[in-house]
């Protein structure tokens, strides 16, 4: 056995001293360059990690384990893989030829005012709105306080000075799917696109999701008092905001999203770029190694 090891912020060799004890697997240090280079590749890392080696990965076209060490840990838990032990029993079952590995889908972001833009992909979810707001101020947090509910502790500030936006969608006809309808127009405060069902150290924005339905969860929130608002994201936190009116819920393979002006686009927690962005899903884009 043959395996790469990519190490996140905060993660070094020593995280990958229980993977390599009574183990007959040669280590490389770092992404492979050609997929003939290594069998299977472990990331310790967290959300951010394994969202900035996503273009590598689906290239190389290798089996993939994450080992949860970061500050967000959505993926991880998307997969049941909770703890590094997990991960490691998962390691050693796939090292005896266990077929514990997985494909599973991603979702791939597009800038449309760059014609020569390649697709941004992402694991969990990507968002337009107070959440990325949110997710802006929570990366400027030192990462141990991230760690410990960093999405939360932003939010409040975030929630003050955030103000609506104007937004259209438009999703492809039932009719004839290369016709693009447009659906929503409305004021909005969070347009999240999802994956996996939860972001932000476990906020279920999209409780339905599934990584290997061939579908995007879209959840978009409109706008409500401040203070409603307030009370609503704890609701998110166990999926239980779905039943508010001001709350829309569909799935779909692609999506346009427009803006009269330019907004920020996060996705697993990172900037990606800013509006008007195309989203699809990927279908079967990733392999990954599971309990």
């Amino acid at each position: 056995m043959r395996a790469a090891a990519i190490f996140g912020p905060g993660c070094s060799a020593k995280d990958l001293k229980p993977f390599r004890q009574n183990s007959e697997t040669s280590w490389l240090i770092g992404p492979p360059a050609e997929p003939n280079e290594a069998d299977a590749i472990l990331i310790f890392g967290g959300d951010g990690t394994i969202h900035r080696h996503l273009p590598k990965l689906v290239k190389l076209k290798l089996p993939v384990l994450l080992v949860p060490c970061g500050s967000g840990n959505d993926f991880a838990n998307a997969l049941n893989l909770n703890s590094a032990q997990i991960s490691l029993a998962a390691w050693r079952r796939f090292c005896s030829g266990a077929e514990n590995a997985r494909t599973i889908d991603l979702g791939a972001i597009t800038p449309l005012m760059d014609p020569d833009a390649v697709p941004h992909y992402f694991c969990c979810v990507g968002g337009v709105g107070l959440d990325a707001e949110i997710a802006r101020r929570a990366n400027l947090l030192p990462r141990w306080l991230r760690a410990r509910g960093g999405y939360a502790l932003s939010l409040l500030p975030a929630l003050w000075r955030f103000e609506p936006f104007p937004m259209s969608i438009s999703l492809p006809s039932v009719e004839n799917p290369d016709v693009l309808v447009v659906r929503n127009t409305r004021s909005t405060i969070v347009t999240a696109f999802a994956n996996a069902s939860s972001y932000g150290g476990g906020m279920k924005i999209a409780p339905q999701a599934q990584l290997d339905d061939g579908l995007l969860d879209v959840c978009i929130i409109r706008p409500m008092n401040k203070l409603k608002l307030f009370c609503l994201f704890p609701t998110v936190y166990f999926g239980r905001h779905l039943s508010i009116p001001q709350v829309d819920y569909f799935r779909t393979e692609s999506l346009r999203l427009e803006t009269d002006e330019p907004q920020d686009v996060y996705a697993d927690g990172e900037y990606v770029c800013r509006t008007p962005i195309e989203v699809r899903i990927a279908r079967a884009a990733l392999q990954v190694i599971v309990p």
